[in-house]
């Protein structure tokens, strides 16, 4: 009797096995659970959209101070945040050149005046000549017109010496508004060509809440922010309250880097003024009335892929999930308010949206105590 060879001893045990295997491949891939999901049917509601954007406190008006003649600073006398009266000396140049050049113009006005006095003798001496019959009336005439010249000589040179004497001056910066140093651009040391800004100053007086607005909604602000009430506005930290700003000022062109369009409003002045320090963080929020018949949706409803914004919709007849591409228009406490993409009536799954996919069957979840509820009614 002939014995069997070991591969056909083999062989059912490896078809028993591959058998088992393609069993398992085909009753994993067929149970996929359906997931249980939580939902909510859409319904209108009003809702009250606010806006908020970072600001900054910033003076009405600030100056940038600068010599009027170029020069070798020497020193400077205050610092960043020194508050600063008018008259007060704020830096120093060099004075030596512009003190020479003073005195070769007072120099000049003497030696002008030398020469007016002298054509002014000559002049008188001509005239009894002239009455005399010595000289001629030409020659009377050429007298009175080297007088006129040197008198328009000393004009000149006194004019010029006017000028040199308020350039030496202009050797001191001097503040001419009262108000606190903001900003220090120059060092003493440093040579400045006249205008170079050596010190900023914010004056004293009415201060702005300064922010910016993305260009989509500058149209709105505009509208909204001229109506009283509208734009408030509140100092960063604990315990800060909201005190009201009149909207002031809209830049005209967008910034080339951030699109942003540069908003200025006037905090509040007389009773109403705030203590704001200069460059203090505040919040500015803008409050345009409550809108009618619009939709509302938890924050966890919504769905964020490739800078898209979407919801998922269930479709009540086949059980089964679909994307919708949805428009925020802006936000309620922890709720968003939808401004296009949604009805009224609309089933939408405001849970576990990122584990989700499109077409899939799910569920509606039901807590354990909703469950259980008519099981207790029927005992």
């Amino acid at each position: 009797m002939p014995h069997p060879s070991p591969k056909a001893l083999l062989l059912p045990p490896l078809l028993l096995l591959l058998a088992l295997l393609s069993a398992c491949g085909e009753q994993e891939s067929s149970a996929e659970p359906e997931r249980a999901v939580r939902t909510q049917v859409l319904q209108a509601d009003s809702a009250g959209v606010s806006y908020e954007y970072a600001a900054e406190i910033r003076p009405r008006i600030e100056s940038r101070l600068s010599f009027r003649v170029g020069g070798k600073i020497l020193t400077r006398k205050v610092n960043l945040g020194d508050v600063v009266k008018p008259g007060q000396v704020l830096a120093q140049l060099d004075p030596q050149d512009l003190l020479l050049a003073r005195a070769a113009a007072d120099a000049a006005v003497a030696a002008a005046r030398t020469n007016r006095d002298q054509a002014g003798a000559d002049y008188k001496r001509y005239i009894d000549l002239e009455r005399q019959g010595f000289i001629s009336s030409a020659e009377l005439e050429r007298r009175n017109a080297a007088f006129k010249a040197a008198q328009s000589q000393l004009d000149q040179a006194k004019a010029q010496g006017s000028a040199q004497g308020n350039q030496a001056a202009y050797a001191q910066l001097i503040a001419d508004v009262a108000g606190v140093v903001t900003s220090v651009d120059a060092e003493p040391g440093m040579v400045v060509a006249a205008g170079t800004p050596v010190l900023r100053i914010a004056q004293d007086g009415p201060r702005d809440v300064v922010f910016s607005v993305p260009e989509d909604q500058v149209a709105m602000f505009r509208q909204v922010a001229s109506k009283p009430g509208a734009l408030t506005f509140k100092l960063w930290g604990p315990g800060q309250a909201a005190s009201e700003a009149v909207l002031r000022e809209v830049s005209a062109a967008a910034d080339p880097v951030t699109r942003t369009f540069l908003i200025k409003a006037a905090i509040g002045q007389g009773a109403g003024r705030v203590e704001a320090r200069l460059g203090q963080t505040a919040v500015v929020s803008l409050q345009p009335p409550r809108s009618e018949q619009v939709i509302k949706l938890p924050l966890t409803a919504l769905l964020q892929e490739q800078g898209k914004t979407s919801v998922w919709v269930l479709d009540p007849a086949s059980m089964s999930l679909r994307s919708q591409p949805v428009k925020i228009a802006g936000a309620e406490g922890n709720d968003v308010v939808i401004a296009a993409g949604l009805q009224p009536g609309q089933e939408v799954v405001v849970a576990g949206v990122h584990v989700l996919k499109a077409g899939q069957k799910v569920q509606r979840y039901q807590s354990p105590a909703a469950s259980t509820q008519p099981a207790s009614a029927a005992h």
